[in-house]
């Protein structure tokens, strides 16, 4: 329409959310009617954003920690000296979670273009080196799998935070090994494995300290696709040439791994 501004990204990541207002829907709606390439990706992000609602939603379930609760940090906020801002970041986790699970889900889908600067580096080094290392025959990782024990000993030491080589045999993958890789100025850690047809995946760590907790967030970049959030501190992006529907639930089995070593102590995202 004549005077109307044209249709931008804004509008199309609303419409996904289903957060368009009245009186810009009818317009969107006619724009894509009017382009079958846009309205296919639309859709295409339409089902994988419900997709991921449905297979997060068990987070929702989870009682909200005491420590994060409103009376707790009211509390706390009248002793500052006590006050952290560790647990407001998240608490704003909890928050979003519940913006997710309603009509919006901002924080768990989102465009690259919503992530935070950190973590689109971060996204971006763990698949750079997927794609530099995992063609590689001979040399694919510094510490093979066999000698596990001292691969996450030396990792955890040199990235500054515990970690271990998840176990994913019942998603078909064995662990190769892993690497040491750094990471503007610091350590990351890599761990590699390998599936019966050939098919590498990689789990890329480094040390993520200040930046608050994050949910999932997916990219594809060249046929690499790479699931990637923030968790106590660490940065992790487990990255492999697949579907994003193969990939996510040995992204869920990794989180739920690293929840299960941390113990009870953690009390939720």
């Amino acid at each position: 329409m004549t005077g109307e501004r044209p249709i931008g990204e804004d509008d199309l990541q609303a419409f996904v959310d289903g957060r368009l207002e009245p009186s810009r829907l009818q317009t969107v709606k006619v724009f894509l009617e009017s382009d079958p390439v846009r309205a296919q990706h639309v859709a295409q992000e339409i089902e994988q954003r419900e997709a991921l609602r449905a297979r997060l939603a068990f987070k929702a379930q989870e009682p909200i920690p005491a420590r994060l609760r409103v009376a707790s940090l009211v509390a706390a906020q009248r002793k500052p000296h006590r006050f952290h801002r560790p647990a407001v970041a998240a608490a704003l986790a909890w928050l979003a979670l519940g913006g997710m699970l309603g009509a919006a889900g901002g924080l768990w889908w989102g465009t690259r273009q919503q992530q935070g600067a950190e973590q689109m580096i971060v996204a971006d080094s763990a698949i750079a080196a997927h794609r530099i290392y995992v063609g590689e025959r001979l040399h694919p990782v510094e510490v093979p799998g066999d000698q596990e024990t001292h691969l996450v000993q030396w990792l955890s030491r040199r990235v500054g935070r515990p970690l271990f080589a998840p176990n994913l045999t019942t998603q078909g993958y064995r662990l190769i090994g892993g690497r040491l890789l750094p990471a503007g100025g610091q350590a990351a850690a890599m761990f590699m494995y390998e599936n019966s047809g050939g098919t590498r995946l990689t789990l890329y760590a480094r040390s993520s300290p200040g930046e608050g907790e994050t949910a999932f967030r997916f990219e594809s970049q060249d046929g690499i696709s790479a699931f990637s959030w923030i968790d106590n501190g660490l940065s992790y992006v487990v990255s492999a040439r697949a579907e994003r529907e193969q990939l996510l639930p040995i992204a869920e089995t990794i989180y739920h791994q690293f929840e299960t070593a941390r113990g009870p102590a953690k009390g939720g995202l």
